[in-house]
């Protein structure tokens, strides 16, 4: 798919390419490409003169070529956003080629974005320059639009990860916890985890990236406060992330204290039954041994004293478990 992205009144619209005839109408200053095919990627050659590389998607790639700037002025970034899915959550890598002097177009650069699904902060950015005219007026400005966005996400995901652990937390806390509800909590607090590594990830690759477009020294004054700007909203999210992390470990810790503790009365029960009946087991070992003549034979109530006898040396026992409390 391929959309194109014009400022007209100092807003953002977009427009879907379906032929190369339609690209040729249109001067953008962002170009965005959602998993292009060979036809698209031949489209943007011949109207742009730019051969995105084969590459550009590739997980695997050394991190020292994510940042660096060809000879003739074109910046190239690859960076993480992040997708908070209940049941996939997941960072895509998105490609930026920042052509900084697009003679076909004279304008003052085109920002290609390259990846293989739609991106929330894309979405994000789009609505937000919709509906706040002069946010944006190159394509510099989009590609730091996009990192603001991004750091706004992982704010918003930081606080959906708040509310659910607070949820979380009263049910630890209440101390009914039984087996099953510790299985819940505990996959509960693994998701979290796993999405509060992803986001602390994720500012790590978008401060790299910021602090890239910095060292640059191709933003204006006012774009380099923005960039200044983000990164301050990326540090204050460190902390939140480090809190979380002990709130998890700390939730962690209780919910296994539980499950402790949980095993531990079934562990009670079987130590309480084997002290009750070893007093029966042993009354019924001397009955059973091998004398001349048997004792509850030589006698007319020798049976209902014997069994009598081993009921009272249970019973004995428990009602002292009882009294001691062992057996609430």
């Amino acid at each position: 798919m391929l959309n194109v992205f014009t400022l007209a009144n100092g807003r953002l619209f977009q427009e879907e390419i379906e032929s190369l005839e339609e690209l040729t109408r249109f001067k953008p200053i962002w170009v965005d490409l959602e998993n292009p095919t060979t036809e698209e990627r031949r489209w943007v050659k011949q109207h742009f003169g730019l051969s995105i590389p084969e590459d550009a998607m590739d997980e695997d790639i050394e991190e020292s070529a994510r940042f660096f700037e060809e000879d003739n002025g074109d910046l190239h970034i690859r960076s993480d956003f992040l997708i908070d899915d209940d049941e996939d959550p997941r960072a895509i890598r998105v490609a930026f080629i920042l052509n900084q002097h697009n003679a076909e177009l004279k304008s003052q650069g085109v920002l290609f974005s390259i990846h293989d699904e739609d991106v929330p902060v894309f979405r994000l950015l789009r609505m937000r320059a919709r509906r706040m005219p002069g946010l944006i007026e190159n394509a510099k400005d989009v590609l730091l639009m996009l990192f603001d966005a991004d750091a706004e996400y992982c704010a918003d995901t930081l606080e959906d990860i708040y509310d659910d652990l607070e949820v979380v937390s009263k049910q630890v806390l209440a101390g009914d916890v039984t087996d099953n509800k510790a299985g819940e909590v505990l996959a509960a607090i693994a998701r979290h985890e796993d999405m509060s590594g992803r986001i602390r990830r994720n500012v790590m690759d978008t401060r790299r990236a910021v602090s890239f477009l910095m060292r640059s020294r191709m933003l204006n004054g006012e774009q380099f406060e923005e960039a200044r700007q983000i990164l301050r909203d990326l540090d204050s999210l460190d902390g939140h992330t480090a809190f979380l992390f002990d709130k998890i470990n700390f939730l962690m810790d209780a919910t296994v204290g539980f499950i402790n503790i949980n095993q531990n009365k079934i562990i009670k029960i079987f130590s309480v039954a084997s002290v009750a009946l070893l007093p029966p087991t042993l009354i019924a070992s001397l009955y059973g041994m091998n004398f001349q003549y048997m004792p509850e034979l030589s006698q007319k109530w020798g049976y209902p004293y014997a069994l009598g006898l081993m009921v009272l040396s249970a019973v004995v026992p428990m009602l002292y478990f009882r009294k001691r409390g062992w057996l609430k």
